[in-house]
């Protein structure tokens, strides 16, 4: 070489890349790329060779000749008449491809079709090794899943499965386990007999090809028809060969799972039953040494075990035993596993009696494991468990499960949560394990899932506390607690079985007055009759709650229904603010009486229930009287003081007085302090209270029920303003006197008592009120025009004969306006006359009969 040359090769940049395996004048990479083009096989020859040599020194390699465009030349040189030229071209393109960015580029190129046919058997070993090496690293990629199969890709693929080369097996298995992700490409794998060759390869001596295989196994064994395939070809024998065999253990893991994926197919199931292999699958479940393989045993069996036919037949060959051995094995996985497929097993009910005495044994100490997957999947396990069976509720409780399920309510994880709940609801069915279960803090537990906002939880939640809450004790807890607040804003949730849970918790708790009043006070009888408006949220529970909230409310339930049953007792504190607008709010009778002064319909008050502070005086009064009576019979010694002690106390007589102004001034801030925090009561009804006890006096010892309402009908006539004539009703002045009670009061709140000209509606709210405190069953009905109504059940009296006949009792309504104590039969004509008529002058009135009438007189008397 020359000078002139020596100095142009000196002059040659840093990073150009050399190649030593091409010997020819120039070694730039790109002069080499260059020479792809090239009409003469030796220098193409020379060319493919170097490229395959420069492509496997690494990733950094391929990118350069990808970058310098040798891609296309060398995929064009694939199908090269010359077997070297085709043979280095496709392993150059095979080595290429592993790397993504140079896949991203060949899949804009038309070159599948010529490696495809690198795979004819006739082709050297060496090209069908680096052609399957390509389709398997072009078969990540989705696009070219669909190409490979389309272009005819797979048949030859299987072919190559016996092939004598184990890289050929290798990346040939490796590409059909790509291509059949694809439903397509699994449906013609098993079309095309695919399945006994793959089979073959389990008995590989290279592990690679025996995990691949199994790999490829357990996406083909997702299908039907390649489950029965599989089975047809004995596949189930070659697995359990495997499992026999101690050395394959690293595979007996990825065996399973096709065991499982096959054994979902029932006719699978009877077959290997019948040729024995299901009672060696489960003996080798037991007495497996190796944790993995015992866990998918376990996994296969809660998979299967889905269909109710398999589930029969697993229990007919005592799967049972098999899982409960599980339990007792020392790791966490594979009693999981095994508490999983019990919960699946419980489904059936024999199955169910089968786990009572070992299994539940096994399960209720795990409740409080620290794994969180045995915690969860053996909460499962008992909820199904206990689920419509008694006596595995009385097992669990035998077993002191209650206090670890209660404690599981307050678990991190919400299956755990849910699954606890559903078990403690199953077992405060039984009486006496309810009040264990309310011993432990259940309902305290329970308010934090209420809270959740998993609607599984909720749900669960909230069946808790309608199974606990039908026990005084356990309502109390809930509400001291403050779990009534969750349960009424699950009321508002969107979910039905939420809401309908909700629902019924809310009708169960709803069975005293506390419980009902603070419900109320939540909302809960709002939320519930704007569900019942509903056509699509309303549900069997939620009609009946109301009902319920309304039964241990009179006043709202007199507000809303306009009707109070002789069941429906009135007692102190009930209140009647009248008829409400539809959707309008209730407020409660602290509320009413907060308001300013208005021109509405007063309040009325019924409470005889002394205040707090009316008690005390009462109390200290009778403390002074008995102070005087013994005084007044003692005798009385005066001290005889000297001289000194007078002096004494003189002196010091000054100092207590001012000790005395202060204790005086501290007391009265204490006591001002305590005005303002004390809770409201509802005033005393002074008059009221004396009216129970002239009636208790006079009218309940009458000797009939007939001259105990007539003469409470008279009594509340009379403090109420007397009987008033039908046609002098307009000279009545009620609502004047109403009106100066309420400025008198400085309220709208007005005590019954304190009303002297009362009309229908006060008189018959009194003679209701009267009447339950002395024991007369009546109702009250409220009607149109200010009218109001008592209706009472009475017997005929005798006969003339003095017979008794046994006829039903009479409904009547009585009169406490006009014909004081007149009973009128309820579908009279003159009874109808009274809910109605507004005192038309007409001497007979038809008002009572056509409504059209009734019109025209109202009218008139307007």
């Amino acid at each position: 070489m020359g000078k002139k040359q020596k100095k142009e090769v000196e002059q040659s940049p840093k990073d150009t890349k050399i190649l030593n395996s091409l010997i020819i004048e120039s070694k730039n990479v790109q002069t080499v790329i260059l020479m792809l083009d090239s009409p003469e096989d030796e220098i193409l020859l020379k060319a493919c060779e170097a490229m395959y040599k420069f492509s496997e020194k690494g990733d950094e390699n391929k990118l350069t000749l990808l970058t310098l465009g040798a891609i296309p030349k060398l995929t064009k040189l694939i199908a090269h008449e010359d077997k070297q030229i085709h043979k280095f071209a496709t392993m150059t393109i095979g080595v290429m491809a592993t790397h993504s960015e140079v896949r991203k580029s060949m899949r804009q190129l038309d070159f599948l079709p010529s490696i495809i046919a690198c795979l004819a058997p006739e082709e050297d070993v060496v090209v069908q090794e680096l052609a399957t090496l390509c389709l398997a690293s072009m078969s990540i990629d989705f696009t070219s899943k669909i190409e490979i199969f389309e272009k005819g890709g797979l048949e030859p693929l299987i072919s190559l499965l016996s092939s004598p080369d184990p890289d050929v097996q290798k990346n040939s298995i490796e590409c059909i386990s790509n291509l059949i992700q694809e439903v397509l490409v699994r449906a013609a794998f098993t079309e095309i007999t695919g399945i006994i060759p793959l089979l073959d390869l389990l008995n590989s001596e290279y592990p690679v090809i025996q995990h691949l295989t199994l790999q490829t196994l357990i996406t083909m064994s997702r299908d039907s028809d390649s489950r029965t395939a599989l089975f047809q070809n004995e596949g189930h024998e070659n697995f359990l060969r495997v499992l026999d065999n101690p050395e394959l253990s690293d595979l007996h893991a990825d065996i399973l799972q096709v065991l499982a994926n096959c054994l979902e197919e029932p006719d699978n199931v009877m077959y290997i039953r019948q040729s024995g292999a299901l009672e060696k699958f489960l003996l080798f479940v037991t007495s497996s040494t190796h944790p993995e393989s015992q866990k998918h045993a376990a996994k296969a069996i809660a998979r299967s075990a889905r269909n109710r036919e398999i589930r029969h037949i697993l229990h007919q060959e005592g799967v049972e035993n098999a899982l409960q051995l599980l339990l007792g094995v020392n790791n966490d996985e594979i009693r999981a596993a095994a508490a999983e497929a019990i919960s699946v097993m419980c489904e059936d009910e024999a199955s169910k009696e089968s786990f009572r005495a070992e299994g539940i044994f096994r399960l209720v100490p795990m409740l409080m494991s620290d794994n969180e997957e045995l915690r969860e999947a053996v909460n499962v396990a008992i909820a199904n468990l206990t689920t419509d069976n008694s006596n595995n509720i009385d097992a669990v409780f035998d077993t002191k499960g209650v206090e670890p399920l209660v404690k599981s309510l307050h678990d991190s994880r919400d299956t755990i949560v849910a699954s606890a709940a559903t078990t403690i609801t199953n077992l405060a069915l039984q009486e006496h394990i309810r009040g264990s279960i309310l011993s432990y803090g259940a309902m305290t537990m329970i308010v934090e899932p209420l809270r959740s906002n998993n609607t599984l939880v909720q749900s669960k939640a909230a069946l808790v506390v309608a199974s606990l809450a039908c026990d005084v004790n356990g309502r109390t807890e809930l509400r001291n607690a403050g779990g009534l607040e969750p349960l009424v804003e699950l009321l508002h949730s969107d979910n039905d079985e939420v809401r309908r849970n909700a629902c019924w918790a809310v009708l169960v708790c709803g069975k005293d007055e506390p419980t009902t009043h603070e419900l109320c006070k939540l909302g809960a009888l709002e939320i519930l009759q704007e569900i019942n408006q509903s056509s699509s949220r309303r549900n069997s529970f939620s009609e009946v709650a109301v009902n319920r909230l309304l039964d241990y409310n009179s006043s709202l339930k007199y507000t809303l229904n306009g009707y109070l049953s002789s069941n429906d007792i009135i007692g102190d504190g009930f209140y009647d603010p009248g008829r409400i607008k539809p959707n309008e709010k209730i407020l409660t009778l602290e509320e009413f009486s907060n308001q300013d002064l208005n021109l509405h319909r007063p309040i009325l008050l019924i409470n005889a229930k002394k205040t707090n502070e009316i008690q005390m005086a009462i109390t200290s009064a009778e403390d002074k009287v008995i102070e005087v009576l013994a005084t007044a019979s003692g005798r009385n010694v005066p001290s005889r003081l000297s001289s000194r002690d007078k002096s004494s106390k003189g002196r010091s007589r000054g100092k207590k007085e001012e000790e005395k102004m202060k204790e005086g001034e501290i007391l009265q801030i204490k006591a001002e302090e305590e005005e303002k925090n004390k809770p409201w009561e509802a005033p005393y009804d002074v008059t009221f209270d004396s009216y129970i006890s002239e009636i208790t006096r006079n009218i309940l010892q009458l000797p009939s029920t007939r001259d105990q309402i007539v003469s409470l009908a008279f009594f509340v006539s009379d403090k109420m303003g007397g009987p008033i004539d039908l046609e002098m009703l307009h000279e009545f002045f009620w609502e004047l006197h109403i009106a100066e009670l309420k400025h008198e009061l400085t309220s709208n709140v007005i005590p019954i008592g304190k009303i002297e000209k009362g009309i229908y509606y006060h008189r018959a709210l009194l003679f209701k009120a009267l009447a339950d405190r002395i024991g007369i069953n009546c109702s009250l009905v409220r009607g149109d025009y200010n009218r109001a109504w008592n209706e009472v059940m009475l017997i005929n009296p005798p006969s003339q004969d003095g017979i008794e006949h046994l006829i039903p009792p009479k409904a009547y309504i009585v009169d406490l306006m006009h014909q004081v104590g007149h009973l009128m039969m309820v579908d009279s004509a003159e009874a109808a006359h009274y809910k109605v008529c507004t005192g038309c002058p007409h001497r007979h009135c038809k008002c009572c009969k056509q409504i059209s009438y009734r019109r025209v007189h109202i009218e008139e008397n307007k």
